[in-house]
């Protein structure tokens, strides 16, 4: 790979990454801001906003997947990991190597059916918020997941790598 191209991949990646972070952020924002002005019509005038509390759910959703997406971009998701204590160093990059692969394939297991689950709702018709379709609220569950199964084939591609750097220092 030339520089100039390694160059436009690295700028693309930030690109997502800056996409990725200002979505998160945004989300949890209007979150907070709707929140507060549905406790605040609810307290103070005996009232409230109709579709906020549909609105909130589907947020939840949205900043949990996003998070998850956030959380897999530097490796920092919840993981159990008991059996790695026990086991040399050079066979630590081949577990993770298979564990990489175990969560890749899981998860676009996952995204394939969250994609037939938001195709089936898209058929149906029917309605979240207001006017809002069900499967646009659904969408983020499919693309979360492709997203997570590529970031872990990339990081088995980098744990063999360093697997097979170990083994030539040995």
């Amino acid at each position: 790979m030339t520089e100039r191209e390694t160059t436009v991949l690295n700028r693309v990646q930030r690109a997502i990454l800056r996409f990725e972070d200002a979505l998160l952020v945004g989300l949890l924002t209007a979150m907070i801001l709707v929140a507060a002005a549905q406790i605040l019509l609810r307290n103070l005038f005996d009232s409230a906003i109709l579709w906020a509390d549909p609105l909130l759910r589907v947020a939840v959703l949205w900043v949990g997947m996003i998070g998850a997406m956030v959380a897999t971009r530097y490796d920092k998701q919840i993981t159990i990991d008991a059996v790695s204590r026990f086991v040399p160093q050079h066979w630590k990059f081949r577990l993770r190597v298979i564990t990489d692969l175990f969560t890749a394939a899981v998860s676009a297991v996952v995204a394939w059916s969250a994609f037939r689950l938001m195709m089936g709702d898209r058929a149906d018709g029917g309605l979240a918020i207001a006017f809002v379709p069900v499967w646009v609220c659904e969408s983020i569950l499919p693309v979360a997941f492709a997203v997570i199964a590529v970031r872990y084939l990339l990081f088995a591609v980098e744990h063999i790598r360093k697997s097979g750097a170990s083994e030539e220092l040995q």
